[in-house]
Protein backbone atom coordinates (compact mmCIF):
# COMPACT_ATOMS: atom_id res chain seq x y z
CA UNK A 1 0.00 0.00 0.00
CA UNK A 2 2.92 2.50 0.95
CA UNK A 3 4.68 1.64 -2.35
CA UNK A 4 1.69 2.10 -4.32
CA UNK A 5 0.97 5.88 -2.83
CA UNK A 6 4.29 6.46 -3.27
CA UNK A 7 4.67 5.93 -7.34
CA UNK A 8 1.24 8.02 -7.38
CA UNK A 9 2.90 10.67 -5.47
CA UNK A 10 5.41 10.56 -7.66
CA UNK A 11 4.15 10.23 -10.93
CA UNK A 12 1.93 13.68 -9.89
CA UNK A 13 4.84 14.93 -8.86
CA UNK A 14 6.94 14.60 -12.36
CA UNK A 15 3.41 15.81 -13.96
CA UNK A 16 3.38 18.78 -11.70
CA UNK A 17 7.63 19.79 -12.56
CA UNK A 18 7.04 18.31 -16.55
CA UNK A 19 3.86 21.85 -16.47
CA UNK A 20 6.17 23.97 -14.40
CA UNK A 21 8.69 23.24 -16.81
CA UNK A 22 6.39 23.72 -20.02
CA UNK A 23 4.40 27.35 -18.31
CA UNK A 24 7.66 28.81 -17.54
CA UNK A 25 9.11 27.91 -21.94
CA UNK A 26 7.27 31.17 -22.85
CA UNK A 27 8.74 34.71 -23.16
CA UNK A 28 7.30 36.59 -20.13
CA UNK A 29 7.89 40.18 -21.95
CA UNK A 30 5.77 42.28 -24.24
CA UNK A 31 7.30 42.19 -27.91
CA UNK A 32 9.28 45.36 -28.94
CA UNK A 33 7.60 48.50 -30.67
CA UNK A 34 4.11 50.22 -29.83
CA UNK A 35 0.69 48.14 -29.33
CA UNK A 36 -1.23 48.13 -32.24
CA UNK A 37 -5.10 48.14 -32.31
CA UNK A 38 -7.55 46.03 -32.76
CA UNK A 39 -10.62 48.07 -33.07
CA UNK A 40 -12.04 48.58 -36.48
CA UNK A 41 -12.43 51.73 -38.19
CA UNK A 42 -15.94 53.15 -39.38
CA UNK A 43 -15.16 52.31 -43.15
CA UNK A 44 -14.43 49.06 -41.92
CA UNK A 45 -17.99 48.61 -40.21
CA UNK A 46 -19.79 50.36 -42.52
CA UNK A 47 -18.16 50.67 -46.32
CA UNK A 48 -20.34 53.12 -47.46
CA UNK A 49 -20.88 56.87 -47.36
CA UNK A 50 -24.15 58.61 -45.61
CA UNK A 51 -26.15 61.18 -47.57
CA UNK A 52 -25.56 64.30 -45.34
CA UNK A 53 -24.70 68.05 -45.93
CA UNK A 54 -21.30 67.23 -44.53
CA UNK A 55 -20.70 63.97 -47.07
CA UNK A 56 -22.46 65.21 -50.64
CA UNK A 57 -23.68 69.14 -49.67
CA UNK A 58 -26.01 70.45 -52.28
CA UNK A 59 -25.78 73.09 -54.65
CA UNK A 60 -28.16 76.03 -56.06
CA UNK A 61 -30.27 73.34 -57.29
CA UNK A 62 -30.28 70.12 -55.36
CA UNK A 63 -30.40 69.66 -51.32
CA UNK A 64 -27.84 66.77 -51.55
CA UNK A 65 -25.17 66.19 -54.81
CA UNK A 66 -23.33 63.18 -55.33
CA UNK A 67 -19.88 63.93 -57.29
CA UNK A 68 -17.65 60.70 -56.96
CA UNK A 69 -18.29 57.14 -57.15
CA UNK A 70 -19.17 54.88 -54.48
CA UNK A 71 -21.70 53.53 -51.90
CA UNK A 72 -23.96 55.81 -50.69
CA UNK A 73 -27.04 55.73 -48.18
CA UNK A 74 -29.46 57.33 -46.47
CA UNK A 75 -29.92 58.15 -42.93
CA UNK A 76 -33.29 58.94 -42.31
CA UNK A 77 -36.32 60.30 -44.62
CA UNK A 78 -35.63 63.62 -46.91
CA UNK A 79 -38.23 66.59 -47.56
CA UNK A 80 -37.93 68.43 -50.54
CA UNK A 81 -37.96 72.27 -50.90
CA UNK A 82 -38.72 74.76 -53.59
CA UNK A 83 -36.55 74.68 -56.43
CA UNK A 84 -34.51 72.17 -56.14
CA UNK A 85 -33.95 68.33 -56.42
CA UNK A 86 -34.09 65.83 -53.26
CA UNK A 87 -29.86 63.82 -54.50
CA UNK A 88 -28.22 64.40 -57.78
CA UNK A 89 -25.98 62.06 -59.38
CA UNK A 90 -23.36 63.56 -61.06
CA UNK A 91 -20.94 60.38 -61.09
CA UNK A 92 -20.56 57.59 -62.82
CA UNK A 93 -20.10 54.28 -60.84
CA UNK A 94 -23.19 55.33 -57.85
CA UNK A 95 -24.96 52.68 -55.46
CA UNK A 96 -27.75 54.81 -53.48
CA UNK A 97 -29.37 52.56 -51.14
CA UNK A 98 -32.58 54.48 -49.63
CA UNK A 99 -32.33 52.40 -46.85
CA UNK A 100 -36.52 51.98 -46.58
CA UNK A 101 -36.42 55.60 -46.26
CA UNK A 102 -39.16 58.23 -47.60
CA UNK A 103 -38.14 61.00 -50.15
CA UNK A 104 -41.08 63.07 -50.36
CA UNK A 105 -41.69 66.43 -52.20
CA UNK A 106 -43.67 69.43 -51.47
CA UNK A 107 -46.36 71.44 -52.97
CA UNK A 108 -45.38 74.56 -54.73
CA UNK A 109 -41.78 73.16 -55.13
CA UNK A 110 -41.73 73.41 -59.12
CA UNK A 111 -40.49 70.59 -61.85
CA UNK A 112 -37.67 69.23 -59.58
CA UNK A 113 -37.12 65.78 -59.17
CA UNK A 114 -36.78 63.40 -55.91
CA UNK A 115 -33.35 61.97 -57.52
CA UNK A 116 -32.33 63.51 -60.89
CA UNK A 117 -29.27 61.89 -63.24
CA UNK A 118 -28.97 64.83 -65.63
CA UNK A 119 -25.62 64.16 -67.72
CA UNK A 120 -25.32 61.55 -70.40
CA UNK A 121 -22.15 60.42 -70.03
CA UNK A 122 -23.14 59.00 -66.54
CA UNK A 123 -23.33 55.38 -66.14
CA UNK A 124 -23.56 52.40 -63.62
CA UNK A 125 -25.94 54.12 -61.58
CA UNK A 126 -27.27 51.54 -58.86
CA UNK A 127 -30.63 52.90 -56.66
CA UNK A 128 -32.97 50.62 -54.37
CA UNK A 129 -34.78 50.00 -51.70
CA UNK A 130 -37.23 53.03 -50.80
CA UNK A 131 -40.48 55.45 -51.43
CA UNK A 132 -40.19 58.87 -53.59
CA UNK A 133 -43.67 60.37 -53.58
CA UNK A 134 -45.04 64.42 -54.74
CA UNK A 135 -42.08 65.91 -56.50
CA UNK A 136 -42.64 68.49 -58.79
CA UNK A 137 -40.95 66.73 -61.81
CA UNK A 138 -40.35 62.68 -61.77
CA UNK A 139 -39.57 60.45 -59.03
CA UNK A 140 -36.41 59.12 -60.56
CA UNK A 141 -35.57 60.73 -63.67
CA UNK A 142 -32.34 58.51 -65.29
CA UNK A 143 -33.65 58.79 -68.82
CA UNK A 144 -30.48 60.48 -70.33
CA UNK A 145 -28.22 57.72 -68.84
CA UNK A 146 -26.00 55.69 -71.63
CA UNK A 147 -25.41 52.53 -69.88
CA UNK A 148 -26.94 49.65 -68.09
CA UNK A 149 -28.46 50.99 -64.77
CA UNK A 150 -30.21 49.55 -62.64
CA UNK A 151 -33.66 50.62 -59.76
CA UNK A 152 -35.57 48.34 -57.91
CA UNK A 153 -37.73 47.62 -54.75
CA UNK A 154 -38.62 51.96 -55.41
CA UNK A 155 -42.16 52.84 -54.85
CA UNK A 156 -43.01 56.33 -56.79
CA UNK A 157 -46.45 58.01 -56.30
CA UNK A 158 -48.14 61.04 -56.88
CA UNK A 159 -44.88 62.55 -58.77
CA UNK A 160 -46.15 65.43 -61.30
CA UNK A 161 -44.47 64.56 -64.18
CA UNK A 162 -44.09 60.63 -64.13
CA UNK A 163 -42.82 57.98 -61.89
CA UNK A 164 -39.69 56.13 -62.98
CA UNK A 165 -37.28 57.03 -65.99
CA UNK A 166 -35.01 54.75 -66.80
CA UNK A 167 -31.86 55.21 -69.52
CA UNK A 168 -30.56 52.83 -71.59
CA UNK A 169 -30.18 49.31 -71.21
CA UNK A 170 -31.40 49.44 -67.62
CA UNK A 171 -32.90 47.13 -65.47
CA UNK A 172 -35.95 47.73 -63.07
CA UNK A 173 -37.31 45.25 -60.99
CA UNK A 174 -40.09 45.09 -58.62
CA UNK A 175 -40.97 48.77 -58.72
CA UNK A 176 -44.19 50.38 -58.42
CA UNK A 177 -45.75 53.31 -59.63
CA UNK A 178 -48.48 54.92 -59.05
CA UNK A 179 -51.01 57.93 -59.16
CA UNK A 180 -48.33 60.09 -61.08
CA UNK A 181 -49.35 62.64 -63.58
CA UNK A 182 -47.78 61.42 -66.97
CA UNK A 183 -46.20 57.42 -67.46
CA UNK A 184 -45.88 55.22 -64.36
CA UNK A 185 -42.65 53.95 -65.45
CA UNK A 186 -40.22 54.04 -68.36
CA UNK A 187 -37.11 53.36 -69.99
CA UNK A 188 -35.05 53.65 -73.05
CA UNK A 189 -33.98 51.06 -75.51
CA UNK A 190 -32.24 47.76 -74.41
CA UNK A 191 -33.94 47.86 -70.80
CA UNK A 192 -35.71 45.37 -68.97
CA UNK A 193 -38.42 45.09 -66.73
CA UNK A 194 -39.14 42.78 -63.93
CA UNK A 195 -42.13 42.14 -61.56
CA UNK A 196 -42.98 45.71 -61.80
CA UNK A 197 -46.84 47.75 -61.36
CA UNK A 198 -48.01 50.81 -62.30
CA UNK A 199 -51.56 52.22 -61.20
CA UNK A 200 -53.34 55.10 -61.73
CA UNK A 201 -50.97 56.89 -63.87
CA UNK A 202 -53.12 59.87 -65.70
CA UNK A 203 -51.01 58.76 -68.79
CA UNK A 204 -49.70 54.92 -69.71
CA UNK A 205 -48.35 52.51 -67.11
CA UNK A 206 -45.11 50.93 -68.47
CA UNK A 207 -43.50 52.53 -71.42
CA UNK A 208 -40.81 49.97 -72.76
CA UNK A 209 -37.73 51.83 -75.35
CA UNK A 210 -37.16 49.16 -78.14
CA UNK A 211 -35.16 45.62 -77.97
CA UNK A 212 -36.59 46.11 -74.34
CA UNK A 213 -38.14 42.55 -72.38
CA UNK A 214 -40.96 43.00 -69.65
CA UNK A 215 -41.77 39.84 -67.98
CA UNK A 216 -44.02 39.37 -64.86
CA UNK A 217 -45.42 42.86 -64.86
CA UNK A 218 -49.10 44.76 -64.30
CA UNK A 219 -50.55 47.94 -65.02
CA UNK A 220 -53.84 48.76 -63.69
CA UNK A 221 -56.25 51.46 -64.55
CA UNK A 222 -53.75 54.10 -65.81
CA UNK A 223 -55.23 57.37 -67.80
CA UNK A 224 -54.01 56.06 -71.35
CA UNK A 225 -52.17 52.46 -72.27
CA UNK A 226 -51.63 49.85 -70.03
CA UNK A 227 -48.54 48.84 -71.99
CA UNK A 228 -46.54 50.13 -74.75
CA UNK A 229 -43.63 48.08 -75.97
CA UNK A 230 -41.56 49.66 -78.86
CA UNK A 231 -40.03 48.04 -81.45
CA UNK A 232 -38.43 44.48 -81.27
CA UNK A 233 -39.21 44.14 -77.50
CA UNK A 234 -40.66 40.78 -75.55
CA UNK A 235 -43.73 40.80 -72.96
CA UNK A 236 -44.09 37.73 -71.60
CA UNK A 237 -46.91 36.87 -68.71
CA UNK A 238 -47.88 40.51 -68.36
CA UNK A 239 -51.55 41.92 -67.59
CA UNK A 240 -53.11 45.14 -68.49
CA UNK A 241 -56.58 45.42 -66.60
CA UNK A 242 -59.40 48.36 -66.86
CA UNK A 243 -57.14 51.15 -68.26
CA UNK A 244 -58.91 53.83 -70.09
CA UNK A 245 -57.42 53.13 -73.27
CA UNK A 246 -56.09 49.95 -74.78
CA UNK A 247 -54.09 47.36 -72.85
CA UNK A 248 -51.48 46.50 -74.77
CA UNK A 249 -49.29 48.79 -77.69
CA UNK A 250 -46.77 46.94 -79.18
CA UNK A 251 -44.48 48.11 -82.25
CA UNK A 252 -42.87 46.04 -84.93
CA UNK A 253 -41.12 42.50 -84.80
CA UNK A 254 -42.67 42.33 -80.91
CA UNK A 255 -42.62 38.89 -79.26
CA UNK A 256 -45.79 38.83 -76.73
CA UNK A 257 -46.93 35.67 -74.93
CA UNK A 258 -49.01 34.33 -71.65
CA UNK A 259 -50.10 37.86 -71.43
CA UNK A 260 -53.42 38.78 -70.13
CA UNK A 261 -55.81 42.15 -71.56
CA UNK A 262 -59.04 42.78 -69.88
CA UNK A 263 -61.78 45.48 -69.41
CA UNK A 264 -59.75 47.74 -71.17
CA UNK A 265 -61.35 51.08 -72.20
CA UNK A 266 -60.45 50.44 -76.26
CA UNK A 267 -58.82 47.46 -77.40
CA UNK A 268 -56.32 44.81 -75.40
CA UNK A 269 -53.68 43.96 -77.79
CA UNK A 270 -52.63 46.27 -81.06
CA UNK A 271 -49.67 44.73 -82.75
CA UNK A 272 -47.76 46.40 -85.92
CA UNK A 273 -46.20 44.52 -88.63
CA UNK A 274 -44.06 41.39 -88.10
CA UNK A 275 -45.35 40.32 -84.58
CA UNK A 276 -45.92 37.22 -82.69
CA UNK A 277 -48.61 37.15 -80.11
CA UNK A 278 -49.61 33.39 -78.41
CA UNK A 279 -51.05 32.21 -75.84
CA UNK A 280 -52.71 35.60 -74.80
CA UNK A 281 -55.86 35.68 -73.04
CA UNK A 282 -57.75 39.05 -74.02
CA UNK A 283 -61.33 39.47 -72.54
CA UNK A 284 -64.13 42.16 -71.74
CA UNK A 285 -62.59 44.90 -74.03
CA UNK A 286 -64.37 47.53 -75.49
CA UNK A 287 -63.53 47.23 -78.96
CA UNK A 288 -61.55 44.53 -80.43
CA UNK A 289 -59.27 42.07 -78.34
CA UNK A 290 -56.46 41.56 -80.69
CA UNK A 291 -55.42 44.29 -83.69
CA UNK A 292 -52.93 43.29 -86.07
CA UNK A 293 -51.34 44.81 -89.35
CA UNK A 294 -49.24 43.27 -91.57
CA UNK A 295 -47.03 40.18 -91.63
CA UNK A 296 -47.89 38.48 -88.14
CA UNK A 297 -48.30 34.98 -86.32
CA UNK A 298 -51.14 34.87 -84.07
CA UNK A 299 -51.56 31.35 -82.55
CA UNK A 300 -53.26 29.81 -79.70
CA UNK A 301 -55.14 32.86 -78.05
CA UNK A 302 -58.63 32.75 -76.18
CA UNK A 303 -60.85 35.82 -76.82
CA UNK A 304 -63.76 36.28 -74.82
CA UNK A 305 -66.61 39.00 -74.97
CA UNK A 306 -65.05 41.94 -76.69
CA UNK A 307 -66.65 44.81 -78.07
CA UNK A 308 -69.45 44.73 -75.88
CA UNK A 309 -69.70 48.47 -76.20
CA UNK A 310 -68.06 49.15 -79.84
CA UNK A 311 -70.13 48.57 -82.71
CA UNK A 312 -68.66 45.17 -84.96
CA UNK A 313 -65.82 44.72 -81.87
CA UNK A 314 -64.03 41.40 -82.84
CA UNK A 315 -62.19 39.16 -80.83
CA UNK A 316 -59.07 38.91 -83.37
CA UNK A 317 -59.19 41.67 -86.39
CA UNK A 318 -56.60 42.06 -88.84
CA UNK A 319 -56.37 45.09 -90.83
CA UNK A 320 -52.93 43.54 -93.03
CA UNK A 321 -51.90 41.22 -95.16
CA UNK A 322 -49.83 38.04 -95.22
CA UNK A 323 -51.31 37.02 -91.38
CA UNK A 324 -51.47 33.73 -90.19
CA UNK A 325 -54.42 33.63 -87.55
CA UNK A 326 -53.68 29.44 -85.97
CA UNK A 327 -55.41 27.62 -83.52
CA UNK A 328 -57.71 30.31 -81.82
CA UNK A 329 -60.63 30.40 -79.85
CA UNK A 330 -63.21 33.66 -79.95
CA UNK A 331 -66.07 33.48 -78.21
CA UNK A 332 -68.93 35.82 -76.92
CA UNK A 333 -67.52 38.81 -79.24
CA UNK A 334 -69.69 40.99 -81.53
CA UNK A 335 -67.77 39.61 -84.57
CA UNK A 336 -65.50 36.02 -83.80
CA UNK A 337 -62.78 36.77 -86.22
CA UNK A 338 -62.75 39.84 -89.09
CA UNK A 339 -60.26 39.54 -91.84
CA UNK A 340 -60.48 42.88 -93.51
CA UNK A 341 -57.62 42.90 -96.10
CA UNK A 342 -56.35 39.77 -98.44
CA UNK A 343 -53.73 37.62 -98.55
CA UNK A 344 -53.98 36.16 -94.82
CA UNK A 345 -54.13 32.35 -93.92
CA UNK A 346 -57.12 31.32 -91.04
CA UNK A 347 -57.20 27.64 -90.15
CA UNK A 348 -57.87 25.41 -87.09
CA UNK A 349 -59.37 28.04 -85.55
CA UNK A 350 -62.86 27.84 -83.35
CA UNK A 351 -65.59 30.22 -82.33
CA UNK A 352 -68.81 30.03 -80.63
CA UNK A 353 -71.68 32.66 -78.79
CA UNK A 354 -70.48 35.12 -81.45
CA UNK A 355 -73.13 37.65 -82.88
CA UNK A 356 -71.21 36.70 -86.14
CA UNK A 357 -68.78 34.06 -86.58
CA UNK A 358 -66.65 35.32 -89.42
CA UNK A 359 -66.47 38.40 -91.34
CA UNK A 360 -63.77 37.67 -94.02
CA UNK A 361 -62.84 39.88 -97.40
CA UNK A 362 -62.18 37.99 -100.86
CA UNK A 363 -58.76 36.67 -101.35
CA UNK A 364 -57.95 34.88 -98.61
CA UNK A 365 -57.05 31.40 -97.57
CA UNK A 366 -58.70 29.23 -95.37
CA UNK A 367 -59.77 25.76 -94.62
CA UNK A 368 -63.16 25.07 -94.23
CA UNK A 369 -65.01 26.88 -91.92
CA UNK A 370 -68.15 24.55 -90.22
CA UNK A 371 -70.93 25.00 -88.68
CA UNK A 372 -71.83 22.89 -86.12
CA UNK A 373 -73.92 24.94 -84.19
CA UNK A 374 -76.90 23.22 -84.84
CA UNK A 375 -75.80 19.34 -84.72
CA UNK A 376 -76.68 17.02 -82.39
CA UNK A 377 -74.17 14.06 -81.06
CA UNK A 378 -74.65 11.26 -79.29
CA UNK A 379 -73.81 10.73 -75.63
CA UNK A 380 -70.36 9.26 -74.43
CA UNK A 381 -69.96 7.59 -71.52
CA UNK A 382 -67.43 5.03 -71.80
CA UNK A 383 -63.70 4.66 -73.76
CA UNK A 384 -64.51 5.40 -77.39
CA UNK A 385 -66.57 7.33 -79.85
CA UNK A 386 -66.33 5.42 -83.10
CA UNK A 387 -67.98 8.23 -85.10
CA UNK A 388 -66.11 11.99 -85.28
CA UNK A 389 -68.77 14.52 -84.33
CA UNK A 390 -66.41 17.52 -85.99
CA UNK A 391 -67.90 17.30 -89.54
CA UNK A 392 -65.08 17.48 -91.04
CA UNK A 393 -61.64 15.66 -91.41
CA UNK A 394 -59.72 18.81 -93.10
CA UNK A 395 -56.39 19.02 -90.66
CA UNK A 396 -57.12 22.70 -91.15
CA UNK A 397 -60.77 23.38 -90.52
CA UNK A 398 -62.25 26.06 -88.82
CA UNK A 399 -65.47 25.45 -86.64
CA UNK A 400 -68.30 27.22 -85.62
CA UNK A 401 -70.19 25.77 -82.76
Amino acid sequence: MNNAKGSLLGIIGLGVAGISGYLAAGPLSPPAGPVASTYKTLAEVEPRIAISATNTPGDADSLFKITQRGSYYLTGNITGVANKHGIEIAASGVTLDLNGFDLVGIAGMGAFDGINVASSTISGISIHNGTIRNWGATGIDMAVTMTRSSISRVTASGNLLGGIRGGYTSMITECAAHGNTGVGITATSGSVFRDCTAYLNTSDGIVAGSGSTLTNCASYQNGVLGFWALDGSTMINCTAFDNTDSGILIGGGVTISDCAARSNGARGIISAEGCTITRCTVTTNASDGIYAFDDSIIIGNTCKSNGATTANGAGIRVNGNDNRIEGNHCAGNDIGYSIDLPSNIIIRNTEAGNTNGWVIVANNQYGPIIDRRASTTSMVNGFSAPTSALGSTDPNANFSY
